[in-house]
C-alpha cells in the first residue's frame, strides 16, 4: 500500500507542476498577443494590402 500512496503523491505533485508551467506559459502568450494586436491597431494606416 505504502507504494501506491508513494506514487500517487510523485503524480500529484507532478501534475501541480505542469499546470503552473502551463499557466505562466499560457499568460506569457497573451500578454505577447496583446503587445501585438495594439501594435497591429496603431499601425493600421501604414498597412496596406
Amino acid at each position: 500500500m505504502e507504494k501506491i500512496y508513494k506514487t500517487m503523491r510523485y503524480t500529484g505533485a507532478g501534475s501541480i507542476a505542469v499546470g503552473i508551467i502551463i499557466l505562466v506559459a499560457g499568460l506569457v502568450v497573451g500578454i505577447i498577443s496583446i503587445i501585438n494586436g495594439t501594435l497591429l491597431l496603431k499601425r493600421k494606416n501604414e498597412l496596406t494590402f
